[in-house]
């Protein structure tokens, strides 16, 4: 028994240690490792990680606090035990026209759609209406369904023509976290991928960033900056981290020439990544060592 306990403890030893060498430092993740990061961003439920900022639920991978995988809707048995019939497929890889545009515009709306809508339903298509569904607990099929539409309509606003030409973009205001209400706050939302920043309950500056991939999730909870570093370079990635602001560990709030060139094809390794960057360097000068950081869902 007491070689058993002994190997336990030794495993258990490895695995905190592999823990802490991710989390050491962050960097952009090749399309392979970051590809995870699109594709099964969260789960559909808000975060409750304790204040404390100790907590990582790691819902990047579908999962529920308690560890159990979401059921897919389109197979979850109904009240009488027959299963749901499948969603109906309206769009999917090959299809064209003024519908797909819109599709592409609306995605953009909620930060999953980088590129100018085209018309076209080809493999960006895909990979943002996978990122789409995964995120929202829907089957993770890539094609346009029912199910689909109807969520991304309920969340979304009719583009404009400005939009569908992919001149601008009209996110939906970000609901702020009750944590950031009062005082001196990066307010960052995994939702709508938004970081805010909040000074007694007023947005004083908005921003896109991207997250960690399930592997090496961004942690979840309330931190405060306790290290601004202007030009900071990743000990263990060996890439640059302009403008970092520390927030838990080696996790960061930075700017990533990556994200500015990528946008969310790619992914942090936990950090919280900017892609603007004469916006981040002016609230780098804002911020200070001790305001408060909130990431929530």
């Amino acid at each position: 028994m007491r070689r058993i306990h002994l190997t336990t403890v030794i495993a258990r030893t490895l695995a905190a240690a592999t823990v802490l060498t991710v989390t050491a430092a962050c960097g952009a993740q090749s399309d392979k490792a970051a590809g995870a990061a699109d594709q099964k961003p969260a789960a559909a439920a808000p975060s409750t990680a304790p204040s404390d900022g100790t907590a990582n639920d790691n819902k990047a991978d579908g999962s529920t606090a308690d560890g159990a995988t979401e059921a897919d809707p389109a197979s979850a048995p109904s009240a009488n035990g027959a299963a749901k019939p499948a969603p109906k497929i309206l769009m999917a890889t090959g299809a064209k026209g003024a519908q797909v545009q819109e599709l592409q515009a609306r995605l953009a709306q909620v930060g999953w759609f980088d590129d100018t809508p085209t018309g076209t339903y080809g493999s960006v298509t895909v990979a943002a209406v996978k990122g789409f569904q995964s995120k929202r607990g829907l089957p993770t099929t890539g094609s346009a369904d029912t199910a689909t539409l109807q969520r991304l309509a309920d969340m979304t606003t009719k583009p404009t023509r400005d939009e569908l030409a992919g001149k601008a973009v009209n996110k939906p205001k970000t609901k702020l976290d009750k944590r950031c209400m009062t005082g001196r706050v990066l307010c960052i939302s995994k939702t709508t991928r938004t970081l805010n920043w909040v000074v007694n309950g007023k947005v004083l500056s908005s921003m896109d960033v991207r997250f960690g991939s399930q592997y090496t999730p961004t942690r979840e909870g309330t931190f405060k900056v306790f290290l601004k570093s202007k030009n900071h370079v990743s000990s263990i990635y060996h890439t640059p981290m302009p403008y970092a602001m520390f927030f838990s560990g080696g996790q960061a709030v930075h700017y990533s020439s990556d994200f500015a060139k990528r946008g969310y094809a790619g992914a942090s390794h936990g950090c919280v990544n900017v892609r603007d960057k004469a916006k981040l360097a002016k609230l780098f000068d804002q911020v200070k060592v001790n305001d408060k950081v909130v990431i929530y869902w």
